[in-house]
């Protein structure tokens, strides 16, 4: 060709390949190749065997390649052939090549026609050819025959889109002279993906066997159904020749001489012929190469970049070395303290933006789970107006009382006091599971080395059982400390004389924090039961205050909805539904009024469990209890009505004195509680896993064997050295080579509006009628996109985008159906 430089960018490929095979990623680095499409019989086998000059490709009738051949030519001074599946094995009888390409190929998918996209990779290296990468792919097909399977044609459209789809494949388009150019499915396949034509090659073939008095010169001179590329004109051995052992050295000076003496054809004859293919695809093939070099440098080194760090811990890394394991034990016992206490603590580096931490969520625990279980504990009125109405007359038995016993007052505290045990218990148990699913999300870090993570993982269980139990034990011991002595002396306790005035007031309680008509939440609400007909499930900017619950149309609070006082409200829980995603609740009245037009309740739905958990601790503050059925196990039933006043006058002074001093327990579990747990539980744990961690697993004995890598950490080991060793070796080879060499234009635009895609009317013919069913294009695989070149001022070529060009439409199609055999 007359230009070295260029010519020596195709080896370079062959050696990126090899550099690369070793780690698998020469397809999806999607390298430059030309791609051999056409229909079976149409000459593409006799096209590549004329290249290498060598019969070595399986002949017969129907579908002979059923997987891809990757062919790369390799100039040499001898000639042999070498298979990717047989490493270090020459093949100089290039019919063992022949037999070893149906071998591999039935070996993969047996011998029933059908056909596999796994490549089949084989180097030719000899002094007669250029150096091309091609792949031959199975022909196309409409009609399945014999025991090839009912959708055979859509397979193989499948896998020719899979190579002719990428933007840095050439495809050569192989037509038959003797057959209608215009009705050509490699061409129509390369219309859908190369619409422009800027990677199309056309070939003809079997111009000899044309009718007399017929020829394709129009065609040839790319007059008559024009290629942007246009087309080369090719005469193969018949079958005839092929049956004789025509040598192919034989069939290149026939090929010549026809096209000399042809006098349709001896003006151009310079231009036609197999030699002259070879050349031309050399030089596009060189081109191409040379356009998408700088953005394939570009993509390995960001490979590179992105292993380096990986790759240098791994370079120096003894598996074996008991002093690297005790090293790297050490370490990875620190980063899991470090990262627990991160994540207990709150950090400022790496913070998750959509999950709670575990600090996060005990903190939930603390100060929202914990006061709605206290408040749902206090919130049954009725129950404990008639719980001490029963103590009073039992206290009293047969006589009747003029004073108001304390021994009623001191029954009833204790009582409720020693309901605490059951949240408080629950409480603990909640913090525990938090903590030992934060320890677990730590210890995932600890992956690659099994046994460390297992036993690390039991140590740190333990403990944080062993804490737990402590835990428990004090809490109730709290309990039992406020169980032993009811001090009607504090400071906050509202005594007896105090307690009779509030007689005539009003039985809700009042929360602490939540004195005049301040905002206590706000955020967003859907109301879920307003009927279709109404205007549906809308979502609402919700308000609520320590009087009311508000909402308006949007957070701008400029046009309100409606404003509900919180007098006589109550709240339940409601079930999710099966198709729901949201999580409910509902409000209403305990006097059976409407809360909203006409409407019992109000359903407000939110869309998490933290959310539905934070508005339920809200509206506690603000005095909105959940709802409590009660049932009387001793069969007294419901409360008798009060008919004597003095006995009334004491339960609602008893019940005053109770709600006084439950309210002073109330604040001091609640502020003790999240202390004790912290105190017992989790700074224990944080110091646990900080200063006696890495002492018990030491004592197991065993320090060499809780450092065996997993299995599948040794493998990632291997695979990042060697995908780094590969890209560095790559990128070296790269570099050995000059890409400031000139290329060959691009011919200009053509009109290949002539490629039409098939006609609708051909779809729904009957196979009856003697013609296959045009089946239209297969889908095309996702597009590649890659770079240009371009030749800055100093000559050296900077890579520059394509213009962006969309997808081509290519409609899937259903398979045929399998027919039924009997």
């Amino acid at each position: 060709m007359g230009n070295r430089g260029m010519e020596d960018l195709i080896p370079l490929v062959n050696r990126l390949q090899d550099a690369l095979s070793t780690v698998g990623q020469s397809y999806c680095l999607h390298l430059p190749q030309i791609a051999v499409v056409g229909g079976q019989s149409a000459g593409k086998s006799s096209v590549l065997e004329n290249f290498v000059g060598r019969d070595f490709l399986p002949r017969g009738s129907g579908i002979v390649t059923r997987r891809p051949l990757v062919l790369r030519l390799l100039s040499a001074k001898t000639e042999y052939g070498e298979f990717s599946h047989c490493k270090g094995k020459k093949f100089t009888d290039f019919n063992e090549i022949c037999k070893e390409i149906e071998a591999e190929t039935n070996r993969l998918i047996g011998s029933n026609k059908g056909i596999s996209s796994a490549p089949i990779n084989l180097k030719i290296y000899s002094p007669h050819v250029l150096n091309l990468t091609l792949v031959d792919l199975p022909g196309i097909t409409k009609v399945p025959v014999g025991d090839q399977p009912a959708d055979i044609e859509y397979q193989i459209r499948d896998m020719i889109m899979q190579y002719i789809c990428k933007e840095n494949c050439l495809i050569l388009a192989v037509t038959p002279a003797n057959t209608d150019l215009a009705n050509s499915d490699a061409l129509k396949l390369a219309k859908d993906v190369d619409p422009q034509g800027q990677r199309t090659i056309g070939v003809i073939t079997k111009l000899d066997l044309m009718d007399e008095g017929t020829d394709a010169r129009q065609i040839l001179e790319n007059r008559l159904l024009p290629l942007r590329r246009g087309y080369i004109g090719v005469v193969n051995r018949s079958q005839k020749d092929i049956d004789g052992k025509k040598d192919i050295n034989a069939a290149l000076l026939a090929e010549k001489t026809f096209f000399q003496t042809h006098s349709a054809y001896r003006h151009m004859a310079e231009r036609m012929g197999t030699p002259y293919l070879q050349k031309i695809l050399n030089q596009q093939l060189t081109n191409h190469i040379r356009d998408t070099l700088p953005a394939f440098r570009s993509h390995l080194q960001s490979q590179l970049l992105a292993l380096n760090k990986e790759a240098e811990e791994y370079t120096h890394y003894s598996p074996d070395d008991p002093a690297r394991r005790t090293k790297t034990m050490l370490q990875l016992v620190q980063h899991l303290a470090v990262d627990f206490e991160k994540l207990i603590e709150g950090s400022g580096d790496k913070v998750d933006t959509a999950n709670l931490s575990g600090g996060a969520k005990i903190n939930r625990i603390f100060h929202e789970r914990f006061p709605y279980e206290l408040v749902k504990m206090e919130s049954d009125d009725r129950k404990l107006r008639r719980e001490i109405n029963y103590a009073i007359r039992n206290i009293h038995g047969v006589r009747t009382g003029l004073f108001t016993p304390d021994m009623a007052f001191e029954a009833i505290v204790k009582k409720q006091m020693s309901r605490l045990k059951g949240p408080c218990i629950q409480f603990v148990e909640m913090v525990s599971r938090e903590l030992i699913a934060t320890v677990g999300q730590c210890i995932s870090e600890l992956s690659s080395f099994p046994k460390l993570q297992n036993e690390t993982e039991r140590i740190v269980t333990t403990e944080i059982r062993e804490q737990e139990g402590k835990c428990r034990d004090q809490v109730l011991l709290l309990i039992d400390i406020q169980l032993a002595y009811v001090n009607t002396k504090h400071e906050d306790f509202i005594g007896f004389t105090n307690a009779q005035h509030t007689y005539n007031h009003s039985n809700k309680k009042t929360v602490a924090g939540t004195t005049g008509n301040h905002v206590i939440r706000k955020g967003w609400l859907t109301i879920s039961n307003i009927g279709i007909m109404k205007g549906g499930a809308k979502e609402y900017w919700f308000i609520l205050s320590a009087e009311s619950l508000s909402w308006f149309k949007d957070d701008e609070e400029k046009e309100k909805k409606y404003m509900l006082p919180l007098d006589n409200l109550k709240l339940r829980d409601v079930e999710k539904g099966f198709m729901s995603s949201k999580f409910v609740f509902a409000i209403f009245n305990t006097e059976l009024r409407n809360v909203y037009k006409d409407y019992r309740c109000l359903e407000l739905a939110c869309d998490s469990q933290e959310e539905l958990d934070s508005w339920k601790a809200s509206l506690l503050q603000a005095g909105v209890y959940p709802e409590k059925i009660t049932v009387d196990g001793q069969g007294n039933g419901a409360p008798e009505n009060f008919t004597d006043p003095q006995l009334e006058r004491q339960v609602e002074t008893i019940r005053s004195l109770v709600d006084s001093y439950m309210s002073i327990i109330y604040k001091t579990v609640k502020d003790l509680m999240p202390k004790t747990v912290m105190h017992l539980m989790i700074n224990s744990v944080k110091e646990f896993i900080s200063s006696e961690l890495l002492a018990q697993l030491y004592a197991l004995g065993e320090c060499s064997a809780l450092m065996d890598e997993s299995p599948e950490q040794q493998r990632h080991r291997e695979e990042v050295l060697r995908q780094h060793a590969a890209l560095k070796e790559a990128l070296d080879v790269i570099g050995k080579f000059s890409t400031s060499t000139c290329t060959t234009h691009l011919p200009p635009p053509v009109d290949s509006s002539w490629i039409q895609p098939p006609s609708p009317k051909l779809l729904g013919k009957s196979a009856t009628t003697g013609t296959p069913a045009n089946r239209g294009p297969a889908p095309s695989a996702p597009r590649v996109p890659t770079h240009t070149a371009s030749q800055s001022a100093d000559g050296l070529q900077q890579p520059t985008r394509q213009p962006h060009r969309p997808p081509p439409s290519v409609p899937r199609r259903q398979p045929p159906a399998i027919p039924n055999v009997k």
